[in-house]
């Protein structure tokens, strides 16, 4: 797996100072709240188990799954709702996880879809932000990089399901997937 990376954009030891960095800002701001921790699967579910175990504050998590990927290397613009939540967010804070933001797609229809179902406020920590690949206008409220317009792979981020057990983000090879 290391040899299809081009090269390492965020080493374990950086992950998991900026990971300390934000789990303090989320412990001050949901101290007293209880919030619903989403985690959106799969690619976020490292990042989501590492920080709530730095994330001082009472707190329940759930999973949903979302797709518009679908396997390739791009966006299709068409959200689709794999697994839906098993709790209640009406009247609840909400902190959606994310490992990367990138055209908004999904987390827009994320943040719809819990609103329409009455939560209380909803926020985004992610822990990679493309602004460069947005489509629609969205925006994380915590963001531990922002990172350039690439494929990234590594630490929950995959490419059809491979490199997600990398300890670190790196570039894919474009060769990798060209040939796909």
């Amino acid at each position: 797996m290391n040899n299809d990376i081009e090269r390492v954009l965020y080493s374990k030891e950086e992950l998991n100072r900026r990971m300390d960095e934000l789990a303090k800002q989320l412990t001050a701001e949901y101290k007293d709240q209880r919030p619903l921790i989403i985690s959106v699967m799969t690619g976020a579910v490292l990042f989501t188990v590492d920080m709530i175990k730095r994330m001082d504050i009472m707190a329940k998590l759930d999973f949903i799954d979302v797709s518009s990927y679908y396997g390739g290397t791009s966006s299709t613009g068409k959200v689709k709702l794999v697994q839906d939540l098993k709790s209640d967010v009406r009247d609840r804070s909400i902190l959606i996880m994310e490992d990367i933001v990138d055209t908004g797609h999904t987390l827009k229809y994320l943040i719809d879809l819990l609103k329409e179902r009455g939560a209380k406020s909803v926020k985004v920590c992610t822990l990679l932000d493309k602004p460069e690949g947005r489509q629609v206008e969205v925006k994380a409220d915590y963001v531990g990089f922002n990172v350039p317009n690439e494929f990234l792979v590594g630490y929950g981020l995959d490419y059809q399901g491979y490199y997600r057990n990398l300890p670190y983000v790196g570039i894919l090879k474009p060769a990798v997937y060209e040939k796909d």
